[in-house]
């Protein structure tokens, strides 16, 4: 009889792939769906000029703009906020404040839980989750 010994180590799968939504002015925009995924869209995927949205003091899903052009339309802006409340435990809110700001001011505390960020230099705007402008802008 043959045993066969047990690695010690567990295999880790890189994060699945964030859920990509395209705004009604063209720009990507790109969703995790978890935490862990959270922390792999904003620490590794982004870049630093990226915009990154959250709810404001509620669990949810990270969400990132890839800035390609200079200004983001503001139509974009709020697009991506719609989205960061609609992945939020606020899903059946109203008036939901998201906060965002360029990626570069998103740290993750040493020690920190997978998703756990902060964050500074932030702006704050309040939307409503719609259920038919996220099903328009899925891709």
């Amino acid at each position: 009889m043959i045993l066969k010994k047990k690695s010690g180590f567990k295999k880790r799968n890189k994060p699945s792939e964030p859920m990509s939504y395209t705004s009604s002015d063209g720009l990507d925009i790109l969703v995790g769906k978890n935490n862990r995924q959270n922390d792999y869209l904003t620490l590794k995927l982004a870049s630093s000029n990226d915009i990154w949205f959250h709810t404001k003091n509620i669990p949810g899903s990270h969400v990132i703009i890839r800035k390609l052009q200079y200004d983001i339309p503001e139509n974009t802006l709020k697009e991506a906020a719609l989205l960061a409340a609609w992945h939020s435990k606020a899903k059946m809110s109203a008036n939901v404040p998201v906060d965002y700001t360029a990626v570069k001011n998103v740290k993750k505390p040493s020690g920190a839980k997978p998703g756990m960020v902060i964050y500074e230099n932030y702006k704050t705007v309040t939307v409503t989750p719609d259920e038919e402008v996220v099903k328009r802008l899925r891709n």
